[in-house]
């Protein structure tokens, strides 16, 4: 044989001097077979390195995959790596594998993936959702037994369950602690677009801690960047206002190292951050960086767990789960005006 391609099941059969069906009824034990050619087939596909097409088995015999689909806005972001950890944490040992694909925050390219996995059979799909996808077109999928669980983000036209951060709690926390800390005028530095759950949420959050201490909503003090470059050149528009904030709420992680990289550039010290969610290396910065932490193995493996009570039977009605957020104060929320 060739290395140049993957052995299959005729190659088997071809070497042991059976028909392909024999072979088949081995590997899916599947019908009688003599001992002494079971032992034969197992040695030739050991030699050969013979590895079964389980998605092509499934799909003929109307089986789910044992995998489980998950889609996500950005592979690049250090908070989606973590859900995955806490995804696989549950999921390995019931023997899933976990497919992963990024839609880029596009809804077409989301419900593409979607289309894939579900191509595929894989036995769940989970899904952080992109700002304008509506997931209606799951409504027959869900009928008809399909795990979905919504991650960060809640869905849109489909009744199924969620995982989500305490996200208005937390902007009302980590905003009310710079209130705390003489705060009066408090920039906001957000994900875009707005219409986003996660940025409307703890928006409202941050409005929430305002008004409750008597201080007014000012539009000119909220922006928005979507990644590290757009919030840092935010950041700055923030800092050139006639009259500027003393201190800066982050409503995400890439937001937070925005915030860091306009504060630099600006030699700004005196301004008093906190950032929405933990970033890598928040402790070794001057100041230290007060974050409301989320807790995103936490979520991912709410979500896994969810997903295979439904796949184990649980018909029960759709629900959202809160993952509870914390703030760490370190430094940089502390900082009272000058």
């Amino acid at each position: 044989m060739s290395g140049a391609r993957r052995p299959t099941l005729s190659d088997v059969a071809q070497q042991v001097g059976v028909s392909a069906k024999t072979v088949s009824r081995v590997l899916n034990d599947d019908g009688p077979v003599a001992a002494e050619t079971r032992e034969r087939v197992m040695e030739a596909v050991q030699r050969l390195g013979f590895r079964p097409n389980l998605m092509a088995r499934h799909m003929r015999l109307g089986k789910s995959d044992t995998a489980i689909g998950l889609i996500v806005p950005d592979m690049s972001n250090p908070f989606f790596a973590t859900v995955v950890s806490g995804i696989e944490s549950v999921t390995h040992d019931r023997g899933l594998t976990l497919l992963v694909g990024s839609s880029a925050q596009d809804a077409e390219r989301e419900r593409s993936l979607v289309g894939t996995f579900l191509a595929r059979r894989v036995s769940a799909l989970l899904v952080a959702p992109t700002a304008k996808a509506d997931h209606g077109y799951l409504k027959a999928e869900r009928s008809a037994g399909l795990p979905v669980v919504f991650l960060d983000r809640p869905g849109t036209g489909l009744a199924a369950d969620s995982v989500l951060s305490s996200n208005r709690r937390g902007g009302h926390e980590g905003t009310a602690h710079l209130i705390g800390h003489g705060h009066r005028r408090i920039g906001f530095v957000g994900d875009t677009p707005g219409a986003l759950y996660t940025r409307r949420m703890r928006l409202r959050g941050y409005r929430d801690a305002l008004a409750e201490a008597g201080l007014p909503y000012d539009k000119t003090l909220v922006v928005g960047g979507h990644d590290v470059e757009s919030a840092a050149a935010a950041t700055q528009r923030l800092l050139n206002l006639a009259d500027p904030p003393t201190a800066l709420f982050a409503a995400n992680n890439f937001s937070s190292m925005g915030v860091v990289i306009g504060l630099s550039r600006a030699g700004r010290k005196d301004v008093a951050f906190v950032g929405f969610d933990d970033v890598p290396l928040a402790e070794v910065l001057e100041p230290a960086l007060t974050v409301v932490a989320q807790d995103p193995a936490a979520m991912g493996a709410a979500a896994a767990t969810i997903a295979l009570s439904r796949l184990d039977g649980d018909r029960s009605r759709a629900r959202s789960t809160e993952i509870p957020t914390r703030l760490i104060p370190r430094g940089s929320g502390e900082l009272r005006p000058r």
